[in-house]
């Protein structure tokens, strides 16, 4: 039995813990929360017993394997390498930190330590994902792929008459990219790899925060476009486009039906069977990799290339967070 504490009490972290209670190999052991108050009423809502207010006694405790990260981005970075180098397992909210730079210590944590450091991508790990991927050679030849998600956020009525929450704090590392974006550029790294070239336009809301985006990713033969929004809504559907036909996900983060629109036969249409909650997905993949002590590498190495790039979009687009300023060491 895996026991984990949860760091952070948002609707993503009900959202998980609804998740893990159909994964036997979990037990939910304890809460985080810099609030003792908040913590004791989210720790009683889950039927969890202890609650932590200090990061380091949570790491320090022998009755905790693993830690599932929910905090604002821009903490991600110190608590998961704090809880990574006392040998706890992570599973850190999307997406992972806000940096290349912060992305590669946590990577050293983990393979220093030996344990488990995993990004909680919900569609790298869905089954929705992977008949994506399989069915792609029966379009023949790539040729573009655009990728939509465009949700108005429930905080942005709030930021219209002035009051301004985490979603909306680029000094959090949050903004449009980060917190909806990732959503399109992990899948598309995920299928094609790395592009060749990146162009990238936003707008700016008033206090600076991105508050919905394009990219324009190229590769030798072909190109992907991918849209995303906290400000309005849009159509879910994505869709990739290959000279002998078009394959059409009806919402990138969470397939559930596929359709095929071939050139020359007729279409098809492919329904993915699956739990509601497809966080279970994620979930599984974390537990396999810390029961099995596999390396996890290979996932990791999506999560490495899906920073690199956010971070190159970031550049173009101006955006710097405060995590983006590493101070100079000070020489004797």
């Amino acid at each position: 039995m895996i026991r984990f504490a949860t760091i952070g009490t948002n609707f993503i972290v009900d959202l998980f813990l609804e998740a893990a209670g159909q994964c036997s190999r979990l037990m939910h052991t304890a809460v985080y929360s810099r609030s003792r108050d908040t913590g004791e009423q989210f720790a009683k809502k889950h039927g969890v017993n202890t609650v932590y207010t200090d990061l380091t006694e949570l790491a320090e405790a022998e009755e905790i394997d693993a830690v599932y990260i929910a905090s604002p981005n821009f903490l991600h970075c110190e608590q998961a390498v704090l809880m990574l180098e006392h040998k706890k397992h992570v599973l850190c909210e999307k997406p992972i930190c806000s940096n290349y730079k912060e992305f590669m210590r946590m990577r050293q944590a983990a393979m220093t330590n030996n344990v488990v450091l995993l990004e909680a991508m919900r569609p790298a790990y869905d089954p929705g994902m992977a008949a994506v991927k399989e069915n792609l050679p029966k379009l023949g030849k790539i040729r573009r792929a655009s990728f939509r998600f465009c949700q108005y956020s429930s905080r942005y009525d709030k930021f219209k008459v002035g009051q301004i929450e985490n979603a909306f704090k680029p000094e959090l590392s949050n903004g449009a990219l980060m917190d909806i974006g990732v959503y399109c550029v992990h899948p598309l790294l995920l299928l094609f790899g790395k592009p060749d070239r990146i162009q990238a336009d936003a707008v700016f809301l008033e206090n600076g925060v991105d508050g919905e985006g394009t990219i324009l990713a190229g590769y030798p033969d072909m190109l992907a476009e991918l849209s995303y929004s906290k400000i309005t809504n849009g159509m879910a559907e994505s869709e990739i486009q290959g000279e002998e036909g078009i394959l059409i996900i009806d919402r990138l983060v969470d397939p559930k039906e596929l359709r095929i629109l071939y050139r020359k036969k007729e279409d098809e249409k492919i329904r993915i069977q699956k739990p509601e909650n497809n966080m279970l997905y994620e979930i599984e993949k974390w537990c396999d990799l810390i029961e099995e002590k596999l390396p996890s590498e290979e996932a990791l190495h999506i999560s490495a290339m899906e920073m690199e790039m956010m971070d190159e979009v970031r550049r173009k687009l101006q955006i710097v967070f405060p995590a983006d300023k590493v101070a100079e060491p000070v020489l004797p």
